[in-house]
């Protein structure tokens, strides 16, 4: 009895390449998945590079990015051993939206690649030292997606013609992941939110932040953190595929959208297409645990 109340809690929606799931997870069945950044840098180079004090991500224009990539979201900096990096393309976690055209082009621009967060963790043992790690979010994952798009059809129902806020984030996920003892320092990093604003003449519910929505992503977090060769190389290959072009279709919920709007929503959308590029401009345009870990890590060489 007393053996049995000693046993460790095991904790939900955890898993480790070293279960094996991760040969099966070629065909994109991912949900989030973290990993250090620095591994990040190491295998794939041709996505992200450090050059001086910037980390050079593939943006629209350069090949790298016609072969894939991810959606990078940040306020346009980012902290490796104690050094600040300066983003040269990323989408910024708050963006506002004016009109139905730039809701669209919005909308499928952060469906269209895997989602990428960075993050600092430190211990409480040692506040000193921090790790940082990238966070994952396949957008491809029919759990993943469904959340992201119902969150964002469910607010537009709620407010035809207001102004709202809506806001995704995976901080609970991520905190869930890593064992206690560590801390997950700049955790507001882990969502991004728009705002949408409305022409519209008595806006009450958007004035007094009544119709401010947070969705709050669940799902199973991957480790892709390893210090095998060989799992590494997997790992390379399932980042690969995890990001390779999308083939786009129209979606369920885009046509399904379109249809319910007709004559209602598209009436206050003056469809002024802004240029994508203006969700993806820098902000300083001038101036990287779990219950089941590897066989050769433990918990403290993981921080």
């Amino acid at each position: 009895m007393a053996g049995a109340a000693c046993e460790p809690v095991a904790r939900p929606s955890l898993t480790s390449i070293s279960s094996g799931e991760l040969r099966s997870l070629w065909t994109c069945d991912c949900e989030l998945a973290l990993l250090p950044l620095a591994q990040l840098l190491r295998l794939q180079p041709g996505a992200f590079q450090l050059r001086g004090d910037q980390l050079v991500v593939a943006g629209p224009g350069e090949p790298a990015a016609a072969q894939g990539g991810f959606n990078v979201f940040s306020d346009g900096l980012v902290s490796l051993d104690g050094q600040l990096y300066r983003l040269s393309s990323y989408i910024k976690r708050y963006v506002e939206l004016t009109n139905y055209c730039d809701y669209k082009d919005y909308r499928e621009t952060i469906l269209s690649k895997p989602m990428l967060f960075f993050i600092n963790v430190q211990t409480k043992k040692d506040t000193s030292k921090e790790r940082t790690y990238t966070f994952l979010v396949n957008t491809r994952h029919p759990k993943i997606r469904r959340q992201i798009e119902q969150g964002m059809d469910m607010v537009i129902s709620s407010v035809i013609g207001e102004s709202y806020r809506l806001q995704f984030d995976f901080q609970e996920a991520v905190k869930n992941f890593f064992p206690p003892g560590n801390e997950v320092v700049n955790g507001e990093n882990l969502s991004f939110a728009y705002e949408f604003k409305a022409d519209a003449l008595f806006d009450f519910f958007y004035w007094f932040g009544l119709s401010n929505s947070i969705v709050k992503v669940n799902g199973k977090v991957l480790n892709l953190s390893s210090t095998s060769p060989e799992k590494k190389e997997t790992i390379k290959l399932f980042l690969e595929k995890m990001s390779e072009p999308l083939i786009r279709r129209s979606s369920f919920s885009d046509r399904k959208f379109s249809v319910t709007s007709r004559g209602s929503i598209d009436d206050v959308f003056n469809c002024n297409l802004s240029p994508r590029s203006s969700l993806t401009e820098p902000l300083l345009a001038e101036l990287p645990f779990p219950s089941v870990l590897e066989s050769e890590e433990t918990p403290n060489q993981f921080i």
